[in-house]
């Protein structure tokens, strides 16, 4: 019989795109429990590349369609476009939660900051 590398007694191993999609998936469903009606029918999509360079310095973070109540977020330029002073999980997981905010805000036409102000009240 034949058993994992890692063993059974190690927990599962998460990777890079695991770590995008939950905390898009995690952001999306607080901002529906925050905004229910206006978020109700909303599609929130996880993309590795956008199709067509249009953002401020050639490549998009995230692309909002209003006809078809779509979000979708490009992992990749988020990753990699990324100026953290602190390259760690925890300063990914605020960065790709900002893109979810301020993408949410652009569909909604709102101000980020208006869309979560409670969020990060304790910082």
């Amino acid at each position: 019989m034949r058993s994992s590398v890692a063993g059974p007694h190690l927990p599962m191993l998460r990777s890079r795109i695991d770590l995008f999609e939950m905390t898009v998936a995690a952001t999306a469903e607080y901002l529906r429990g925050a905004w229910p009606d206006e978020l109700a029918d909303v599609r929130f999509e996880v993309g590795a590349l956008p199709i067509a360079l249009r953002g401020s310095d050639g490549i998009d973070r995230w692309s909002v369609s209003h006809e078809q109540r779509r979000i979708v977020l490009y992992r990749l330029p988020i990753e990699r476009l990324a100026r953290l002073h602190r390259h760690d999980e925890i300063h990914l997981r605020m960065l790709i939660e900002s893109c979810v905010l301020r993408a949410v805000a652009e569909l909604l036409g709102k101000d980020p900051w208006d869309i979560a102000p409670d969020r990060f009240r304790h910082f």
